[in-house]
């Protein structure tokens, strides 16, 4: 019998649709934390989650599984983003510590700093990694945005900014998109120098951009912001497709929200602090791309 078990399971295609997104019930609920979760990544070909935590640790799990692998603290510089590089167990996050702001890689396997990314003055707002190459964006309140090479300490390339950045490589790590002050800003990943190829307005909402986001496909974005928008454009003609209205966000929330893996659907949900209580309710929202529909279909308990 040749093959490994994972090489004998079948694997099994859902097609997405409104009726499974409001059939989705809470399956596992971890506890353990005492602080709210900042950030939160799924790794993109394995089974791995990665948590961030304002109680200064970084947890892996994994959701096949539902288990809690690994829980590492960062008491000397605290932990806001995190996301995965290529490797399952690998990481890079921001510090929280309001004296630090060097991004740190991470092994998770051994819990050793493979490397230091010094570059910013003030706290890191936004955090993406390209999947096809070796390279990262951060953008910070110091109003820069600077380009990495995971396998060098310095800096490959720094863009500054007029407010507070949002910022996110596409699928096929050819561009990167830089949201703030009521435009995305478009650049081609190989000649970012010569400045954004394409500017998209997002009809006249000028306030601090949250998190901005491609499809899988790359044919759509998004744009979430302080004033509480979702705006969902074409990514190719910059022309805005809806915008959905929520309640305006804190500058100690965020209002997080990304495609489903298809591009038919966006899910969002909004992460309010919640002060010293170790959970907080929310509720998550989905907006169905072809007809511009917002529906809550689930009540989430959100571990803040």
């Amino acid at each position: 019998m040749g093959g490994t078990q994972s090489e004998r399971e079948e694997k099994v295609s859902l097609e997405l649709s409104e009726e499974i997104l409001q059939s989705m019930e809470v399956g596992m609920t971890f506890r353990d934390y005492n602080g709210r979760i900042s950030s939160m990544d799924f790794h993109k070909t394995s089974s791995y989650l990665v948590t961030a935590s304002d109680d200064e640790s970084i947890r892996l799990y994994d959701v096949a599984s539902a288990t809690c692998l690994k829980t590492i603290n960062s008491k000397k510089y605290g932990v806001d983003l995190v996301c995965f590089t290529s490797h399952p167990t690998t990481v890079i996050y921001s510090s929280k510590n309001g004296w630090d702001e060097s991004l740190r890689l991470l092994s998770l396997h051994d819990n050793k700093y493979l490397r230091y990314f010094k570059g910013h003055h003030d706290r890191v707002v936004s955090l993406s990694l390209c999947s096809r190459k070796e390279c990262f964006i951060s953008g910070s309140l110091d109003r820069t945005v600077l380009l990495w090479d995971q396998r060098a300490e310095k800096c490959q390339g720094l863009l500054r900014v007029q407010g507070r950045p949002a910022t996110s490589y596409d699928e096929q790590g050819l561009v990167f998109a830089i949201a703030f002050g009521g435009y995305i800003r478009m650049f081609d990943a190989r000649n970012y120098e010569k400045g954004p190829f394409e500017m998209f307005s997002v009809g006249g909402d000028t306030s601090d951009a949250n998190v901005v986001k491609f499809s899988n496909d790359g044919r759509l974005m998004l744009l979430t912001t302080m004033d509480g928008h979702i705006h969902v454009l074409d990514s190719f003609r910059g022309t805005l497709l809806s915008t959905y209205n929520v309640k305006p966000v804190s500058s100690n929330s965020t209002l997080e929200a990304s495609f489903s893996p298809e591009g038919m659907f966006v899910i969002s949900v909004l992460k309010e602090a919640v002060g010293s209580d170790l959970l907080g309710a929310g509720n998550i929202s989905w907006l169905q791309i072809r007809s511009f529909s917002m529906a809550l279909f689930a009540e989430l308990i959100l571990l803040e």
